[in-house]
């Protein structure tokens, strides 16, 4: 037989696709071409199948090969493709039989020697097979706790192309995927450690039970850092779709804890302020890999000296912000990572950021005005809570007093708010409050009375507020209900909503 079909699957973006690998042996000058659009990596594959397959005590066909990657039209890339190239050109050349690998989707690197290596993306790869109702998959042993994730697939691993070969000729073992390993640990931080800053705590508490965004500005030491930090501690875990979506993304990324497990918890990213715009949304030659923003996915991204970043980069947030999604276009393609995150900003309020604050500042008001620009009106538009916070005094880190409340007891109440909000929006599909479209919050049956709206309308007309700021202190009223145990939102609500908004909010 000199005509051999394997399957494989090829990723674009977090979106998998069933490739078909094609081998064809015919007579003619030894070579192997390889077509259907592979990448660099992708062709480079040709040296490590032979030299894999030389090394793995195979006969090399000494004929013409022709390697092609259905469907044509789509852009391969990466180097998943090899152990299927392989098994199709071993199958051509009859060195294996035919009928072994119908309906089975193999994917790995091969090394020189014949070696398995692991590859970035098997989880969204595994999914989009099961999508296409291919039920087994063979994948490099260090993937295969990684694919487990993926329901009713049956999922072998092996280490090396002798193993395989072995299995397909001889009726040899592959190897089952590794148990579980242990969880790792939570990172170790709790609002309890945060001294004082009422505000900045109550600010932090209703952006985790709305998927609020979040702006704290303040002088060094305020506490900023610490409150982003201990956001992710007070958000419930992911259930099971949002884990699969953010285990897919880091998968790609190859960023994935080494248990291989579904990532429960919500992520953290927090990019040093240097980072290009590529780094921040994600790009790259030919077909884009996700940034800290998509990294970020159903977690927190916190931007620190966020007046630092350069102003072009702070400004390729405000597409995603407000679609929940990145487009990247390249000369390849167009990628779309998913990118629904809780943004907070941290800036000091100018350059000399005096620890006293304002009391001690040395800026003029013309330098206090342009370091603050590059944080744009757009940009701060789509920042749902504003909080300026106020230099600690002495007694507040030297007084003993009664230990704060955690984050445990401020989850708790966060879990309590977003299950309220969740049976609201239930018929709709919305998780939390920031993801309810303006619209719908301003016509029955969720129109609030005008009495209680009489304020925020004022500060519409009045210019303090845009069209956009009006509706996303709707959506904080509505969570400030939540935390409050209320069905509806009334005036006072409505009325501390706009204080979080225009930064001037005090927790009680």
């Amino acid at each position: 037989m000199s005509y051999a079909r394997v399957l494989c699957v090829g990723l674009l973006g977090v979106t998998g696709h069933v490739v078909e690998v094609e081998a064809d042996l015919s007579p003619g000058l030894p070579a192997v071409v390889l077509t259907g659009l592979p990448d660099t990596a992708l062709h480079e594959a040709r040296d490590r199948v032979r030299a894999a397959v030389v090394n793995s005590g195979n006969t090399w066909p000494n004929r013409r090969i022709t390697v092609n990657l259905l469907p044509a039209a789509l852009p391969k890339q990466g180097s998943a493709f090899d152990l299927a190239i392989a098994a199709a050109m071993l199958t051509s050349a009859g060195e294996l039989p035919p009928a072994a690998l119908d309906g089975v989707v193999l994917l790995g690197e091969l090394g020189l020697d014949g070696a398995v290596r692991p590859v970035r993306g098997v989880l969204p790869m595994v999914a989009a097979a099961a999508a296409a109702g291919l039920r087994r998959v063979i994948v490099p042993l260090a993937n295969a706790r990684e694919a487990t994730v993926v329901p009713g697939v049956t999922v072998e691993a092996v280490d090396t192309l002798r193993r395989l070969v072995g299995f397909l000729r001889d009726g040899g073992e592959l190897l089952e995927p590794p148990p579980a390993g242990p969880v790792p640990a939570a990172p170790g931080y709790d609002l309890a450690d945060v001294a004082g800053q009422e505000m900045g705590r109550y600010g932090l508490e209703v952006a985790a039970a709305g998927g609020h965004h979040l702006a704290l500005f303040g002088p060094p030491g305020a506490g900023k850092t610490m409150l982003a930090e201990r956001l992710p501690s007070i958000l419930p875990e992911l259930d099971d779709a949002a884990a699969l979506e953010v285990t897919a993304l880091h998968s790609i990324a190859g960023v994935l804890p080494p248990d291989g497990g579904l990532v429960r918890r919500p992520p953290y990213q927090a990019p040093h302020h240097t980072a290009s715009a590529a780094a921040l949304v994600g790009g790259g030659s030919g077909l884009a890999r996700p940034g800290a923003l998509s990294l970020a996915h159903r977690g927190v991204l916190f931007l620190d000296e966020a007046a630092e970043i350069p102003s072009a980069t702070l400004q390729a947030l405000r597409q995603p912000l407000e679609k929940g999604r990145v487009v990247l276009a390249r000369a390849r393609g167009t990628t779309v990572f998913p990118a629904r995150v809780q943004l907070v900003l941290a800036a000091n309020p100018c350059p000399c950021a005096s620890p006293a604050g304002d009391q001690h500042c040395t800026c003029p008001p013309a330098v206090r005005r342009r370091y603050l620009a590059k944080l744009s009106g757009p940009l701060l538009d789509r920042i749902d809570i504003r909080l300026t916070l106020a230099p600690l005094s002495a007694a507040q880190l030297t007084t003993a007093t009664a230990p704060a409340t955690s984050s445990a007891e401020i989850a708790a109440r966060v879990a309590t708010a977003r299950a309220a909000a969740a049976k609201r929006w239930a018929d709709d599909g919305w998780r939390v409050n920031a993801d309810v479209p303006g619209p719908v919050l301003r016509r029955a049956p969720w129109r609030l009375p005008v009495a209680d709206t009489a304020d925020l309308r004022e500060s519409l007309d009045k210019g303090l507020l845009s069209a956009r700021g009006f509706d996303r202190v709707l959506r904080l009223a509505w969570t400030i209900a939540d935390l409050d145990g209320r069905d509806r939102p009334g005036r006072a609500e409505v009325s501390e909503a706009i204080q979080l908004r225009m930064g001037e909010s005090h927790a009680l």
